[in-house]
């Protein structure tokens, strides 16, 4: 198995290179997965299509092939992917808005891997979130409580050496992309966060080749989908499987940096229970709550996140 035939499609030169088609994408994700693959070609491949820059058939094809290696995970509703580095956010707010929908009945899934920044997986045990490292587990935290997170390195093993290859190359790939559009429980909704907005409109068309019903992909906070409360954010995905974009107005005249605030991952229970009151926090659960609903189809998301974070301290019925 060799990634020769592809190094060569994507390095000839001006006039002669060309983007690989999605039926190509898919088989040089095969073999990149599998381990047999020359580790000089991986990088060959990877960084051809990051001076190239990727387009929405090469992300499918490899989306496609990445989520075929992945061993099966229980169904979801909304499909939540975290493979921000974090440099630009705070804590991970967001959390607490994934939990407020969890408390709808939706069943959530997080998945992710952050690099060398500890505050998603330190945040996690402090939004009572479950880490579920293997199907089973995942299946018992969604019934139990409708949300768990999966980490990459366990859900696939392959790609998360892929993934690591940022340490080697010293540059981001294609496959930070990919692992956002792994899906693992089949969700008909998505949300995606971006650090840099041209990703938003490649990963929306890339989840629209890909048949997906139902997604929203901002600019948010680290490159997390997390809303700025402060910022109009320009959002871009699907709406019943057609391309979807909207303008959506700031929440609040607070502009203050994300990284503002509290920086102890105790602060996310304290909020969520009541010892800590931030306006700023809040908003930013409640705006990123509120988007994510949307992308549910919920009529009216403002009012249902408001009413879950109202009761959010009230048991749910058994």
């Amino acid at each position: 198995m060799t990634l020769a035939p592809f190094v060569q499609t994507l390095g000839r030169g001006p006039g002669r290179s060309r983007s690989l088609t999605r039926e190509e994408a898919e088989a040089a994700m095969q073999i990149m997965l599998s381990g047999e693959a020359d580790p000089q070609a991986v990088g060959a491949v990877l960084m051809l299509l990051r001076m190239k820059g990727e387009v929405a058939d090469e992300i499918a094809g490899l989306a496609s092939a990445a989520q075929a290696s992945v061993a099966a995970m229980p169904d979801s509703d909304l499909d939540w992917p975290s493979y921000a580095a974090g440099r630009t956010r705070g804590l991970p707010w967001f959390l607490l808005a994934a939990k407020l929908v969890a408390r709808s009945g939706r069943r959530v899934l997080l998945h992710g891997w952050n690099g060398p920044d500890a505050a998603v997986r330190a945040g996690l045990p402090e939004a009572g979130i479950p880490v579920a490292r293997s199907a089973d587990a995942a299946a018992r935290a969604l019934d139990a409580s409708n949300i768990a997170y999966v980490p990459l390195e366990t859900m696939s093993p392959a790609l998360f050496d892929l993934l690591r290859l940022r340490d080697v190359l010293g540059l981001r790939s294609c496959i930070n992309t990919v692992a956002r559009m792994l899906n693992p429980g089949r969700a008909a909704a998505g949300v995606q966060g971006v650090f840099h907005p041209s990703y938003r409109l490649l990963q929306a068309d890339a989840a629209q080749a890909l048949g997906w019903q139902h997604l929203s992909v901002i600019k948010g906070g680290g490159g997390e989908f997390e809303r700025h409360p402060g910022k109009s954010a320009a959002a871009f995905g699907l709406r019943y499987g057609s391309s979807w974009q909207q303008t959506l107005p700031a929440d609040t005249k607070d502009i203050r940096r994300l990284a503002d605030g509290p920086s102890h991952a105790g602060a996310l229970q304290d909020l969520w229970e009541g010892r800590f009151h931030d306006d700023f926090a809040r908003a930013i659960v409640l705006g990123t709550a509120t988007l994510a609903f949307d992308t549910l189809g919920v009529s009216d998301p403002r009012a249902l996140t408001e009413d879950l974070w109202a009761a959010r301290l009230t048991p749910l019925a058994a």
